[in-house]
């Protein structure tokens, strides 16, 4: 193991963030940079290298969690990055974005801080492309193979990445100007800075990956055209059909979805804009969803500079403590409070929408809500709450509710749809059409990015396998494998 005494020596200690006043002056990633340097091996060494190390089972990625937090403990950061790539395509992506279900279930952590796993694996990774020791891996030999990848988010490059490294010709195709998906323009700067998608790019573009952006698969290209061009084809089109608000009002000007509001942000840091189109300066805003992405909305509102910013949750207000019915390992939800909240705002929380009001130019002012309990497995207003706030832009951030490719690549497949709306697959990724594949949110629903670039890594190998008969490709997870969440 790393420390045998660490876990009781070393108290937990988690990356600086720079202070609220100076971050919010700009768009850059709110910790500190290397912050993580002079503490990070005494933090490793926290692991207790358990016998049964739970974190497995918290990751679907099947991180190799102790490996590496003892070769970081040990000061191999080169033995360290191979155990850690072994097993996660993109470590700089999910140490940045992912909810870490595996520092959830973390043995420590019944009874004590959990291991800061997250940090150990974006040190790893940082330090592995401070010193050149992330390069590309050119296939030995091409098979002739081609395949189609549709999206360019974690799943569609994790697939991208793990088919062009086994030889096969891999176009994934991209309908926004920019390889990334939600990467690129839902998650904000102060998240992740996009520098770290455009390196990974260009080492993918070095093992041979190609990309075409700016084209609609279903529009530009058929779904046809595609399964006579290529040999495979793999959707991972992401679950980007926003969940609506039909309440009276919800056509006045400055109601948006987050997905509206949040990319023009992000076309502001890529040099598009001057200022965004969609702007909160001077603004009373109002975020509608309490998880992470209306967290986005809120850390973006700060920093374009909202009058307000006031966030939304008809549910109510998480506790503080793992509740009971979420025991470990699983991971509970609870309070928390993201680098956004740190910077200013209001939450409230038990309160459902009713209505907007707006001026005669059409332009929204004021929303209208009240107070709810959920009661027999519904919520119910509670008579005499009823408010109204200023709201002057107002952003929808109330999850997803499928691919939005059902009107076009969908029917031009021929592929099935399951119950919850999503692309039918079996137990290989596999659609009911011959050489069609699905991973990421386009077959599983709205996901983690750990579960994106699992079920990339996964179809990858299914596809290889299709293709040669039998793959060396990792396959992590099943489509039916779920997290463990209550």
């Amino acid at each position: 193991m790393a420390d045998p005494k660490g876990f009781l020596t070393t108290p937990k200690q988690l990356a600086e963030r720079r202070p609220v006043d100076v971050r919010l002056r700009d768009w850059n990633e709110v910790y500190v940079e290397r912050s993580l340097l002079p503490i990070i091996t005494k933090q490793a060494g926290r692991c207790m290298d358990c016998g049964i190390p739970f974190c497995h089972n918290g990751c679907p990625l099947g991180n190799l969690i102790p490996e590496w937090n003892d070769l970081a403990y040990r000061d191999d950061f080169v033995g360290a990055i191979e155990r850690l790539h072994a097993t996660n395509n993109f470590p700089e992506f999910t140490g940045r974005l992912c909810p870490a279900p595996c520092e959830s279930a973390c043995v420590l952590g019944i009874n004590q801080d959990a291991v800061t796993i997250k940090n150990v694996e974006v040190t790893i990774i940082d330090k592995a492309w401070d010193r050149g020791g992330v390069t590309p891996q050119v296939p030995e030999r091409l098979s002739g193979k081609t395949v189609a990848v549709v999206g360019s988010g974690p799943a569609g490059l994790a697939a991208a990445q793990q088919l062009t490294r086994a030889g096969h010709t891999v176009v994934v195709y991209e309908r926004a100007d920019r390889i990334g998906g939600l990467l690129r323009y839902g998650i904000p700067e102060f998240k992740m800075e996009k520098r770290h998608i455009n390196r990974r790019i260009e080492q993918m573009r070095a093992e041979g990956t190609r990309f075409r952006t700016g084209v609609h698969v279903g529009e530009d290209i058929t779904g046809q055209d595609l399964r006579s061009r290529f040999d495979a084809v793999v959707v991972a089109a992401g679950a980007t059909t926003a969940r609506d608000l039909p309440v009276p009002g919800r056509e006045l000007k400055g109601v948006y979805q987050a997905m509206e509001y949040l990319p023009l942000a992000n076309k502001v840091q890529e040099g598009d804009f001057v200022e965004s189109p969609v702007s909160a300066k001077g603004k009373h805003v109002v975020v509608i969803g309490g998880g992470d992405t209306g967290a986005d909305c809120v850390g973006t509102a700060h920093r374009q500079g909202a009058a307000s910013v006031t966030q939304l949750e008809i549910m109510p207000k998480p506790g503080e403590d793992r509740p009971g019915h979420q025991p470990w390992p699983t991971m509970p939800m609870t309070y928390k409070v993201t680098s956004a909240h740190e910077e200013g705002g209001e939450r409230i929380y038990s309160v459902s929408t009713t209505h907007f009001s707006g001026d005669e130019d059409g332009n929204v002012q004021e929303l209208h809500l009240v107070e709810v309990e959920f009661k027999d497995g519904r919520f119910e207003q509670v008579p005499g709450t009823e408010r109204a706030i200023p709201a002057q832009l107002v952003t929808l951030a109330m999850g997803f509710t499928g691919t939005d490719v059902k009107n076009g690549l969908v029917e031009q497949l021929g592929v099935d749809l399951d119950a919850r709306g999503n692309i039918a697959r079996d137990g290989r990724f596999a659609t009911n059409v011959d050489g069609v594949y699905v991973c990421g949110d386009a077959g599983r629903g709205q996901s983690l990015i750990v579960w994106a670039i699992a079920e990339g890594r996964s179809a990858a190998a299914a596809v290889d396998k299709h293709l040669g008969g039998k793959t060396p490709l990792p396959a992590p997870i099943r489509p039916t494998d779920r997290p463990l969440v209550v």
